[in-house]
């Protein structure tokens, strides 16, 4: 069964910068993630990461994720579509220095940008080609997709987050997954522990406590079009609901986390989220 991996935006850049990359970070965590398969041999992962510094920054800058703005044509729509290449292009160089960073860690990374196969409707997934991503995982390889512009058929164009592009492929019954990763905030919080000192770890979520974790759950501390972690949660709830034994872990990106939730070791720190 699959391991799908999310590295959010805020570990492997600073947001509050542009296109701020944090070498360091990304190279640690493409460390882990070799090390983890050499623990464990063909290990298959579907990894995804953000944006971060890179692409929100155009896109919240044009709109990109609004769409086209009505009535705009000539000149102005010129502009806006300009604007939505310069996103893309942003969102990729992100995505060669992820790539490049775990290909020198040894894994055989391919990268897949999700903007040549895919279409949105209504800043929903509305279609995605995902043949070559099986197929990468077929011959052993670790497709890496990112957070990207698109397309859309209702709006003109929209951006889809890492998150909603795992959860489409978790949906197909060929690339379902028994783990999802998340690499990000340390944890859920019952308040922002940036603001409030009393705020506790939230460990597990279930069914029994969402409405009050999702209730505690803090915004993005910096852009970010595709929402903060209270989105987040639903998005991974809805995937717990739809998928039986699915299990979400949202961790930090201290050492050892990441090779240690991909191996599904136990964690005393991070949050879990399953259906009970």
């Amino acid at each position: 069964m699959y391991t799908f991996v999310k590295l959010g935006g805020s570990v492997i850049t600073d947001k509050a910068g542009q296109e701020a990359a944090d070498l360091p970070t990304i190279e640690r965590l493409a460390a882990q993630v070799a090390a983890a398969r050499a623990a464990r041999p063909g290990l298959p992962i579907v990894l995804g990461h953000g944006s971060g510094s890179f692409g929100h920054l155009y896109a919240a800058r044009y709109g990109v994720h609004r769409g086209l703005p009505p009535g705009s044509s000539g000149e102005d729509a010129q502009r806006f579509y300009a604007g939505f290449a310069l996103t893309a292009g942003a969102a990729l160089r992100l995505n060669r220095i992820v790539v490049d960073a775990l290909l020198a860690a040894g894994v055989p990374a391919l990268s897949l940008q999700p903007s040549a196969s895919l279409w949105a409707s209504g800043g929903q997934i509305a279609a995605w080609d995902t043949a070559h991503l099986a197929r990468a995982l077929a011959h052993g390889l670790v497709p890496v997709v990112h957070g990207d512009v698109a397309f859309d058929e209702a709006q003109g164009t929209a951006i889809i987050s890492t998150e909603a592009l795992l959860t489409h492929l978790a949906e197909q019954p060929e690339l379902r997954p028994g783990r999802v990763i998340l690499v990000g905030e340390d944890a859920v919080y019952t308040a922002d522990p940036r603001r409030d000192p009393s705020a506790r770890r939230v460990p597990l979520i279930t069914a029994a406590n969402l409405a009050e974790a999702l209730g505690g759950a803090a915004g993005s501390h910096a852009v970010d079009v595709t929402g903060g972690m209270r989105s987040k949660l639903e998005l991974m709830w809805r995937l717990v609901q739809r998928i039986p034994g699915l299990e979400v872990r949202l961790i930090g990106p201290a050492p050892g986390n990441p090779r240690a939730a991909l191996l599904g070791e136990p964690l005393d720190t991070g949050t879990t989220i399953r259906w009970a």
